[in-house]
């Protein structure tokens, strides 16, 4: 079905926003699946922080051209699909080859990310990272390990001296009355 001019620009300008708001694409193969599966995929990726939209090839390839992402052509042919990440790309990626792990309609083709171009073996790398939000709390949990480090070798410092006073203490405790 023909679209409109109007339509035409109103969908580059919509692919090439989403483009310049995305730290990666995902761009996958799509062919037989229905409606209420490319749903359930677009719902999941909007969990992961992100957006599915189901792409016609020469307006998305102009789209991303104009928002500095030029593609290969062979990632936009025949029907194809693009996942874009906003926040984080690797539970985006995750949860699109998670998907077409589990069905044989949608197939990842590769990926745009920091202006390289990846292809599905890459994609399967990243998806396989964990999540933004493990990925802090593993961070943080490395600059904390030298502050609780440091805190217990204090603390064991001074248990010390606080044992050798209190042993000296009971020393001179126990001496006391002999001498009497």
């Amino acid at each position: 079905m023909a679209i409109s001019k109007k339509r035409r620009a109103e969908l580059v300008r919509t692919y090439g926003e989403l483009a310049k708001k995305s730290q990666a694409l995902i761009i996958t193969s799509y062919s037989g699946i229905s409606v209420k599966n490319i749903e359930t995929l677009r719902r999941k990726v909007r969990e992961a922080s992100g957006e599915f939209h189901v792409v016609k090839n020469t307006l998305a390839s102009i789209a991303l051209k104009e928002a500095g992402m030029p593609v290969p052509d062979e990632l936009l042919s025949k029907s194809s699909a693009i996942g874009f990440a906003f926040t984080d790309v690797a539970a985006v990626a995750k949860t699109i080859a998670d998907f077409s792990r589990d069905s044989e309609f949608v197939k990842v083709k590769g990926a745009v990310m920091g202006g390289k171009i990846l292809n599905d073996k890459q994609v399967a790398v990243l998806a396989a990272l964990p999540p933004l939000p493990v990925v802090r709390a593993q961070l943080l949990g490395l600059l904390n390990t030298p502050a609780t480090r440091l805190t217990g070798a204090i603390a064991s410092g001074v248990r010390q001296v606080v044992s050798v006073v209190k042993a000296y203490a009971d020393k001179e405790q126990d001496s006391a009355p002999a001498q009497a």
